[in-house]
């Protein structure tokens, strides 16, 4: 990588476990879970013959109580043209640009300032309703703003044009992987000298009855703990029976270190590697020895000039599938088994369930906290740690139900995606 380096200067979210960065870690690390039937949601019935009955959705309310009311933040002629996945994108770069303190005012400034937001699948709710329409009534019942609600571009592409944002405009769209994509990808912008600033992360609004059903039909939501929903996310555990799906966003502001220690910017961390790896092996299954994430990581390490020995934490994908999680612990026993048997493992979708395309970008947000406050977020509902079968190495520390303190100097967040797509960013403590 190029001689500038890039650090985090700004953090912001929208979870199930609420809005903002400072309620979410507290409750994070408090062990609350962000879980909930779908009983709970105002359209219940419409998943009455889907058998996966949990999820993650964000907590409406008071923003007060750092819940979720659109009119909070938006003018309501406004709700109407953004779709759930763009509000949630555009809340959380707002509140890391407030948070970095960055506000560009030159035209240099701004040309010097890009966005790299995605999204995994964009606005369900649009998509549906709009064929709907057009099925049941005709042409002149499509929405004239059903494209830009749906596209995946568009939370990065209402974000430059809320703060007048002129450099990299960019979105990634790598499945589950994306948000720890648009991280690595804005973070090379950064230092191939594209830009100063980058408002990087990937927001998800996809809760919706088909997006549940076609999950559940493919066998791949928790099913088991439908009366318990806060125990349906088990990440590594035997009993583990499937993903929650959840909705949010992560969005921190990335910045060349010179220009933010120019402002005297308060620096979160450092983004000190990066690494991805494709599976060539199944749209949807990852490659059971997980070579592929072996190799993520493996590149991420690399180019943060480290040894995987120096990693002393890493905040794993795991997403509670039987063999998502097996893989990628059969990878982590790969890289650390010898350099590395102490490590610390956890997967944070225990509280949150599966944010798609939005888990890299906030599960890289925990993480970040996670280094800077010598606080290992815990894996919830991690009972027993193993594969259903017996068979695998579960050696590590896997911070089973509760946060551990330990002081981590490189720590690891991996991200990976239908169609065999594997991320993996280093992230270094800062201690300048």
């Amino acid at each position: 990588m190029s001689g500038r380096r890039v650090v985090i200067t700004g953090l912001g979210m929208v979870t199930p476990l609420g809005v903002g960065v400072k309620s979410n870690w507290t409750r994070l690390i408090a062990g609350h879970s962000g879980l909930s039937s779908v009983e709970q949601l105002e359209n219940s019935s419409q998943y009455k013959d889907i058998p996966a009955k949990v999820v993650g959705a964000i907590p409406r309310g008071r923003a007060t109580e750092n819940k979720y009311n659109a009119l909070d933040h938006f003018e309501a002629h406004e709700v109407r043209k953004l779709s759930k996945f763009i509000q949630y994108g555009l809340v959380a770069a707002k509140e890391a640009l407030d948070d970095s303190g960055w506000v560009p005012v030159s035209e240099t400034q701004k040309e010097r300032t890009g966005v790299c937001v995605g999204s995994g699948i964009g606005s369900m709710d649009d998509l549906y309703e709009n064929a709907v329409n057009f099925h049941e009534k005709g042409y002149r019942r499509v929405q004239p703003l059903f494209v830009p609600k749906l596209l995946t571009n568009m939370a990065a592409g209402h974000i430059s044009i809320r703060h007048q944002l002129l450099g990299p405009n960019h979105a990634v769209a790598t499945a589950c992987a994306t948000g720890l994509n648009a991280i690595g990808d804005a973070a090379r912008f950064i230092k191939d000298d594209y830009a100063d600033v980058m408002v990087a992360g990937a927001a998800e609004g996809v809760i919706h009855p088909v997006a549940v059903g076609g999950f559940a039909r493919a066998r791949s939501l928790s099913t088991k703990f439908n009366d318990e929903p806060e125990k349906a996310s088990r990440p590594f555990d035997v009993d583990r029976d499937g993903f929650v799906l959840s909705e949010g966003a992560g969005v921190v502001i990335l910045e060349e270190l010179e220009h933010a220690r120019a402002r005297d910017a308060t620096i979160y961390a450092e983004v000190a590697g990066y690494g991805l790896s494709g599976d060539a092996n199944h749209i949807t299954s990852p490659n059971l020895q997980g070579d592929g994430a072996r190799r993520a990581m493996a590149q991420a390490i690399k180019f943060a000039g480290i040894e995987a020995a120096q990693v002393g934490y890493v905040n794993a994908h795991a997403t509670s599938t039987v063999l998502g999680d097996d893989a990628e612990n059969n990878a982590l026993v790969a890289l650390f088994e010898h350099s590395r048997p102490d490590l610390s493992v956890s997967s944070t979708k225990g509280a949150i369930g599966h944010l798609l395309g939005a888990a890299g970008s906030v599960e890289a947000i925990y993480t970040v906290l996670a280094v800077k406050n010598g606080v290992l977020p815990p894996t919830l509902n991690c009972n027993h740690p193993g594969n259903a079968d017996g068979s695998g190495k579960y050696i590590f520390n896997y911070i089973s139900n509760k946060a551990q303190q330990k002081t981590v100097d490189y720590a690891l967040t991996n991200s990976f995606g239908f169609g065999g797509t594997n991320a993996s960013v280093c992230i270094r403590r800062w201690d300048d």
